[in-house]
């Protein structure tokens, strides 16, 4: 058990929210306020080209429980996340989205099961927003392959969790550039339980995340998390030897009851499938040279142009964390 009064961070990854921010502060603040914790919020804004950093610090300026950091430009929604778990001061951090889709009622009850010695309080999804069939065919994909992979529940985990000091200490000391939060956390194997919540209509403006991104973004945290589709390779191969033995016990077949196996078809046929499948299967072995190729370069994962209502010291520990 926890004694109650413990610090808790509650990190805000923004982009282009400047139509609802305002509202995302006053939310949140209310909240987190009449609960009675004390609190810090962090706003990360991932190369924001609106007003958004603008509204952010000057609610900073009035109120210095609100703090805010501005990247040099857009570096995605994982480094925004541990960028804010770097400047967290507090004894555990929430992640929450910055449209008000995750209710901020929920940090209270997952802030409870914090104090009862989780580490790990996941917001897992009761009910999800209506998508379309090619979104929902691709995503089911990405869920299995990681229910394969992890033995996780991805489908309806989110970004929206608690977690502990000593869970954040772990993920800003893995050296990896290329980072899946969802499947950090549970990787990581602390004591874990689940807050339920449905997913709330967004408050304000469009969702930044076009199936295209989307698509990207799951390729991506398969590839820096999973090996799974190495062995897809290896099904294509057992594949093509298959077929490759099939025409060949029926061109034998033709050629011992003397009849001529058709030529020109087959052959076609074969080979435009071969060529696809090994295309398949170099693009899958290229994507993963250039994982490594991107963790060796070893680059920040985030660059900040500006903060405010952060102390210098801590300003300064975060900067180079990010190297």
């Amino acid at each position: 058990m926890r004694n109650g009064k413990e610090l808790l961070s509650v990190i805000i990854p923004c982009y282009n929210e400047a139509v609802g921010i305002q509202a995302t502060i006053d939310t949140i603040t209310k909240v987190l306020t009449e609960g009675g914790l004390q609190y810090e919020l962090i706003f990360v804004s991932d190369g924001s080209r609106d007003e958004t950093f603008s509204i952010i610090a000057a609610a900073a300026r009035k109120d210095p429980r609100i703090k805010g950091v501005s990247f040099c430009r857009n570096f995605g929604k994982e480094a925004a996340m541990l960028a804010g778990l770097q400047y967290a001061q507090g004894d555990c951090a929430v992640v929450i989205d910055s449209d008000l889709q995750h209710p901020p009622e929920c940090i209270l009850e997952m802030y409870r099961l914090y104090q009862q010695g989780y580490d790990i309080v996941e917001g897992v999804k009761e009910e999800r927003q209506k998508e379309g069939l090619l979104h929902r065919a691709f995503a089911n994909v990405f869920y299995a392959i990681f229910d394969s992979a992890l033995g996780m529940d991805v489908k309806n985990a989110s970004d929206f969790k608690l977690i502990s000091r000593r869970v954040i200490d772990v993920l800003r000391k893995m050296p990896e550039r290329e980072r899946f939060f969802r499947g950090l956390t549970f990787w990581t194997g602390f004591k874990m339980t689940t807050v339920t919540y449905t997913v709330q209509p967004r408050y304000a403006g469009v969702t930044k995340w076009s199936f295209t991104k989307l698509v990207k973004y799951a390729v991506q945290n398969i590839i820096s998390f999973s090996t799974i589709p190495l062995y897809f390779i290896t099904w294509i191969g057992v594949f093509m030897l298959v077929l490759g033995v099939f025409f060949a016990i029926r061109a034998l077949r033709l050629y011992f009851t003397g009849l001529a196996a058709g030529g020109i078809t087959t052959v076609v046929v074969l080979i435009l499938i071969s060529s696809g499948l090994i295309l398949i299967a170099l693009s899958i072995i290229g994507r993963y040279i250039a994982s490594i190729y991107n963790e060796i370069k070893a680059r920040p994962q985030y660059l900040v142009d500006q903060t405010v209502g952060i102390e210098e010291e801590v300003a300064r520990q975060a900067s180079q964390a990010a190297f």
